[in-house]
């Protein structure tokens, strides 16, 4: 693995706690990781969404915020820098992804209307079925297959898209969306062959082609890589390459562009521009800030020119691939090819076990944090079982790599937590649900072990912890 392309100018202390505290953390917690306190974490694999560290650039870039309600200069240099890295035309900022999601269904979709997706998000499926609409998976079969070393795993099934749009009409479909670097498929690519022929069909069947675009960067390195024809292209003309292929985007800049807090929603038509303006001050607030302030925008402008730095992005990619390869020698069943920002660790697999209803996921999160610490999340029936739908898909647990945050001792130390779970994973019981929230019950539902979890202490980890030194 290549050093990084940056080095630490300031540092955060962590302290993994003892396992007596871990366990009763995880109780207190109801064995869902996402209700940890940070203090008791060690390596926080969550999610990369607002923790990746800022550029000396965009912390200089903060001090010229302009905090004017209206007319803010803060907001025309982030609409410059979409313009000139992306190319779309009109700017919404909202205050993260999920508002940009929240404004994209209000406006496109209609009750009764459909939304094919390459797979689906949990928040973007909830924005679109809260408007009334219905998901529909247009994702290719291998997308479902963890082993399977397909190098486009983000491509949509195009006749499966076909069919649902000549079912539908064009009165039935509200938008197409295809999603970079598939997060529900273990961060996989799409190819821009696979994007031409979806923006081909969506033009001939009178549909917007929308593109989630939170990890555009990452997926123009895998066409880059993978795709005959792109390998000498510059990663700037790459990104603006499939930008152009769609109508709009929207973007949780909490990733790409390593900002705590922001997102957008970027168009080409002018009526669509014009109404989602029109809700945003409704839900987010003016238009030249939509949520966030002013030195927040300076971030993400800096951050979304730093995200086409392609040194950069690889080192993120080269992350996840090291974590990777250290599992798959260890025998640990991880989604093959390994994506762009996490490895996926099939909980099916890992713990054969466990009846699905038990939700293995979900205790293979809790048993790694009880191991050594680790915070990851659950991908599985928790997230993806939407009502009273039944739910056979992939049952993965996450470990999500921020940008520019964690060193190559960080994340062997990660592994060596997985792999000596994975020794004892006989160890590792299912849960029963005990409170299930309304909405995206993944983020707050509570959870009771079926037997005791990892009774038995592991010496692998506290052997690994002492070595290493249990400070970092």
């Amino acid at each position: 693995m290549r050093p990084p392309p940056w080095k630490i100018k300031v540092v955060e202390p962590i302290v993994l706690r003892d396992r007596e505290r871990r366990r009763e953390a995880l109780a207190e917690a109801g064995y869902n990781t996402f209700l940890l306190r940070s203090d008791d974490v060690f390596v926080d694999l969550l999610t990369d969404s607002g923790t990746s560290a800022l550029s000396q650039e965009q912390r200089a870039a903060m001090e010229l915020g302009d905090e004017a309600y209206a007319g803010s200069r803060s907001y025309y240099r982030l609409e410059r820098a979409v313009h000139d890295v992306y190319g779309w035309r009109h700017l919404i900022p909202t205050h993260q992804g999920r508002g940009a999601e929240h404004l994209l269904s209000r406006v496109l979709v209609e009750p009764g209307q459909l939304v094919p997706s390459n797979l689906y998000f949990t928040t973007s499926r909830e924005h679109v079925v809260l408007a009334g609409g219905t998901w529909v998976d247009v994702a290719v079969p291998e997308a479902s297959v963890t082993d399977a070393l397909a190098p486009f795993k983000g491509n949509i099934d195009l006749a499966a898209l076909e069919r649902v749009l000549m079912a539908a009409g064009p009165e039935g479909v509200a938008f197409v969306r295809q999603e970079a670097c598939l997060n529900m498929a273990g961060g996989q690519p799409f190819s821009l062959e696979n994007l031409r022929a979806v923006r081909a069909l969506t033009r001939a069947h009178g549909v917007p082609l929308i593109l989630d675009a939170t990890r555009i960067s990452e997926n123009a390195v895998f066409v880059k890589d993978r795709e005959p024809g792109y390998e000498h292209w510059p990663l700037q003309r790459v990104i603006r390459e499939i930008a152009d292929q769609v109508d709009g985007a929207v973007f949780s800049s909490k990733k790409d562009h390593f900002v705590p807090i922001g997102g957008f929603v970027a168009v080409n038509d002018d009526e669509l521009a014009e109404r989602l303006r029109e809700l945003v001050v409704v839900y987010e607030g003016f238009p030249h800030y939509g949520g966030i302030a002013g030195h927040d925008m300076e971030a993400l402008a800096q951050g979304i020119r730093e995200s086409a730095d392609e040194a950069m992005v690889r080192h993120e990619i080269e992350q996840a691939g090291h974590l990777g390869r250290l599992l798959q020698e260890a025998g640990v069943p991880i989604v093959l090819p390994v994506g762009a920002h996490a490895v996926f660790v099939d909980a099916k697999r890992f713990l054969p076990h466990v009846a699905q209803e038990d939700f293995p996921a979900q205790a293979l999160a809790a048993a790694l944090y009880l191991e050594g610490g680790v915070r990851s999340m659950e991908r599985g029936i928790v997230s993806g079982q939407h009502g009273d739908e039944a739910y056979d898909g992939l049952e993965l647990v996450r470990l999500t790599i921020p940008r520019r945050v964690y060193t190559q001792e960080h994340l062997e130390f990660v592994a060596d937590t997985v792999i000596s779970v994975f020794r004892q994973r006989d160890r590792v019981p299912g849960l029963r649900m005990v409170y299930e929230p309304l909405y995206l019950r993944f983020f707050q539902a509570r959870f009771e072990p079926l037997a005791p979890l990892l009774a038995a202490r592991s010496e692998h980890v506290a052997h690994t912890a002492r070595d290493r030194g249990a400070t970092t």
